[in-house]
C-alpha cells in the first residue's frame, strides 16, 4: 500500500489517479494513523521550503514518518519541494530540513543561466548516471517537467541515479537505501513520468 502524503502541500489527486490506473493500492494520508499499513511512502511538495516543512510538522506528521523511512526502511519517494525538504537545510528559508538523504538545497547561479530566466520551468532532459530499477524502461534522453529554482546538493555523489543541466548540471533523481528524491514533476511528465512512478510502485 502506498501511501501519498497529504499534508497540505502538492498535487495529490495526480498521484493517486496514475496509481488508480495501475491498479497499485494506494491510501491519501493526513494524519499519522493514515500510515499505518503503508509499505511505500510518496511525499509531494510545491511551493516553497519552509511553507513545505511547516506544514507536515503540523501535519501531526513527521514522527511516524521518521519510524516508517528511518528505523522499517520503507521505500520513500520525495518529490519536487518533496526532495529538497529531505535535504538537512535549504538557502530558500530557515526552517531545518529532514535530514534523510546527506546534502542542501541551493539557489541556482543566475549568472551561469544564458538561455533562460528562474524558475526553471518546462521540459529537459534528464542523465541517467547509474541504473536501477527506478528508472527501467524509460525513453532515451528521457524528458521530464521541471518548475524551480533551487536544487539538491547531494553530498554523496553516488546517491546521484540522474542529472539535468539548467546553467550548471545538478541532481535530478537522487537514492539513498530505501528513500528516493525527483526534482522534477513525474506526475507532469506523460508516459516517462507515469513509468517511474510505476516502477517505485512495484519496487
Amino acid at each position: 500500500m502506498i501511501a501519498i502524503i497529504n499534508y497540505g502541500v502538492g498535487n495529490i489527486k495526480a498521484f493517486a489517479n496514475i496509481y488508480k490506473n495501475f491498479d497499485i493500492p494506494y491510501t491519501i494520508a493526513e494524519k499519522a494513523e493514515d500510515l499505518n499499513g503503508a509499505t511505500k511512502i510518496i511525499l509531494p511538495g510545491v511551493g516553497s521550503f519552509d511553507h513545505a516543512m511547516l506544514s507536515l510538522h503540523r501535519s501531526g506528521m513527521r514522527e511516524k514518518l521518521d519510524e516508517l523511512v528511518l528505523e522499517k526502511k520503507l521505500p520513500t519517494i520525495g518529490i519536487c519541494v518533496g526532495m529538497q525538504m529531505l535535504a538537512k537545510k535549504s538557502d530558500e528559508g530557515i526552517e531545518a530540513g529532514l535530514g534523510w538523504v546527506e546534502g542542501v538545497v541551493k539557489k541556482f547561479d543566475q549568472t551561469k543561466i544564458t538561455y533562460g530566466p528562474l524558475p526553471h520551468m518546462g521540459w529537459n532532459n534528464l542523465n541517467i548516471k547509474k541504473t536501477h530499477k527506478i528508472l527501467d524502461n524509460l525513453e532515451n534522453d528521457p524528458k521530464f517537467y521541471f518548475l524551480h529554482s533551487y536544487y539538491f546538493a547531494c553530498e554523496n555523489q553516488h546517491d546521484i541515479l540522474a542529472t539535468a543541466t539548467y546553467g550548471e548540471e545538478f541532481a535530478c533523481v537522487v537514492n539513498h537505501e530505501n528513500i528516493y528524491g525527483i526534482q522534477c514533476h513525474p506526475e507532469k511528465s506523460h508516459h516517462n513520468g507515469m513509468k517511474l512512478l510505476k516502477n517505485f510502485g512495484e519496487l
